[in-house]
């Protein structure tokens, strides 16, 4: 049986520019890997694994997002920004996604890689000022690739009330951890709070928690 030399030929073309594809996808993976780590080494505490989040552990963190609210998303310690991707993907418009990252270089290269985003060089525990001159005061939910482990129970929990009282009630905070337990014992007993997910296959493994306020 012989083969029709333009089909070989169209066969041969989908190949390459998949291999294109993959090596392109590789060199960005690296790259991103090379940031994560030199920030990761001027910057120990805010940096919570030595590899950035997988590709399925941002999937699970941006789920919980409701594109239907008509509010933008607010995300804290982006990184390189694994998690912003799967945001964008979810359906969230460049423009409705707020990324507050403390690293001057990140920031840089999150601009770079996100067109539209809106990302902000300032430090997420002090949410009042890093917020104020974006005008926006309510958010469908706020994802943290925040290590709140590093930073003791009283800056962490400071962290999600701020967090919490910027999404509407029965919204969440999406944490991600690496630890077996919950990243954090809310001091308001009326804070609601469980695991979404957890990813084994992430390294180290991962889980995902939602905290919000009562309906």
């Amino acid at each position: 049986m012989e083969t029709d030399p333009h089909f070989a030929s169209r066969r041969d073309g989908d190949d390459d520019v998949d291999a294109a594809d993959r090596s392109r996808r590789k060199r960005s993976e690296l790259s991103d890997r090379l940031k994560f780590l030199a920030a990761m080494f001027r910057s120990p505490r805010r940096v919570s694994s030595v590899t950035p989040t997988s590709r399925q552990t941002a999937v699970e963190m941006a789920r919980p997002i409701d594109c239907r609210s008509g509010l933008p998303v607010l995300e804290l310690g982006p990184g390189t920004g694994p998690v912003t991707r799967a945001i964008l993907d979810r359906g969230v418009a460049p423009g409705d996604l707020y990324a507050i990252e403390q690293s001057a270089d990140l920031c840089r290269h999150l601009e770079k890689a996100f067109p539209g985003v809106n990302v902000i060089h300032g430090d997420a525990f002090d949410l009042d000022t890093t917020l104020a001159a974006t005008g926006v005061s309510l958010f469908d939910c706020v994802i943290s690739g925040i290590p709140l482990l590093s930073f003791g129970p009283e800056r962490s929990d400071a962290l999600l009330m701020s967090a919490i009282g910027r999404v509407p009630p029965g919204r969440p905070m999406v944490q991600i951890t690496y630890s077996a337990k919950a990243p954090l014992q809310p001091s308001d007993p009326r804070v609601r709070m469980h695991r979404s997910a957890r990813v084994v296959r992430n390294l180290p493994p991962a889980s995902v928690w939602l905290y919000s306020r009562p309906d």
